[in-house]
């Protein structure tokens, strides 16, 4: 861990200032982060793919390709498109979930009560700075469009699939870009997707030597069952963030939990 990029929080009220650290905008006199946020309910976790996990990366055009022939989904879709809503279904790829929101990054911190006797992290990195590590192909469709993320239409533009991606530049590099509005999840989860043009390379490990600004807070262990509830109580919670059924019962189940009854501390 690089202690210089790690922030403390020992209290909920030293979480509130570390979740928006660095978010004020000089040239806008507003208050509005350039940071995306990914939590993780370990703190021992690196930021690595489902691909990653996998191991495999070699597979990946297999398991988009197959994916894509029995999906049933005759709309003819751009490989970004495809590969984002892939990734929504939990096929395994390059792709990684971040969200703008750091309270929702907190929810994925803080989701699973049976993790709570070990410390969480969140993640942050200034999605803007990446763009200086992109190829002159893609900084000049993002310059165009006035962003700082892109959009799979703007993908397209510049680059037709991940085999052209990745023969853009020998250094791997990031790219941040918004998943399309598939559902209501997407939407209230404040979502966007990292992804490397080298599926085997790590992004937590390729920011060590980059001139990006990114940080981390641990999530301690005695802190989450308040961050939990309070978190509940605004209405951060997977009733919100996964509409539907689904998202229904696991809110319910962990709000209507007997912590005193289950030996859950």
């Amino acid at each position: 861990m690089n202690s210089a990029n790690c922030i403390e929080a020992n209290t909920w009220e030293e979480l509130q200032e570390a979740l928006y650290y660095d978010d004020w905008l000089d040239d806008l006199s507003r208050y509005r982060s350039k940071y995306v946020y990914r939590g993780v309910k370990k703190a021992k976790y690196q930021l690595t793919t489902s691909l990653n996990r996998l191991v495999e990366t070699h597979l990946e055009k297999h398991l988009l390709r197959n994916f894509v022939k029995y999906s049933q989904i005759s709309e003819r879709k751009s490989v970004w498109n495809w590969l984002a809503l892939a990734q929504h279904h939990g096929l395994p790829t390059r792709l990684l979930d971040w969200t703008y929101s750091p309270l929702v990054a907190l929810h994925f911190a803080t989701d699973d009560f049976t993790d709570f006797d070990t410390d969480g992290m969140i993640w942050a990195i200034n999605y803007p700075d990446a763009i200086k590590y992109l190829p002159s192909e893609l900084t000049e469709i993002i310059a165009a469009e006035g962003s700082h993320v892109f959009t799979a239409e703007m993908l397209d533009r510049g680059v037709e699939s991940l085999d052209a991606l990745q023969k853009l530049s020998n250094d791997p590099f990031p790219l941040f870009f918004e998943p399309p509005s598939i559902d209501g999840r997407i939407v209230n989860q404040y979502s966007v997707f990292s992804m490397m043009s080298q599926p085997d390379v790590i992004i937590s490990q390729w920011l060590e030597a980059k001139d990006i600004k990114w940080f981390k807070i641990p999530i301690k262990s005695h802190l989450k069952w308040k961050i939990r509830d309070r978190l509940d109580q605004a209405n951060i919670n997977e009733r919100v963030l996964f509409p539907g059924l689904d998202g229904l019962a696991a809110w319910l189940k962990r709000h209507y939990i007997d912590v005193r009854k289950n030996g859950i501390s």
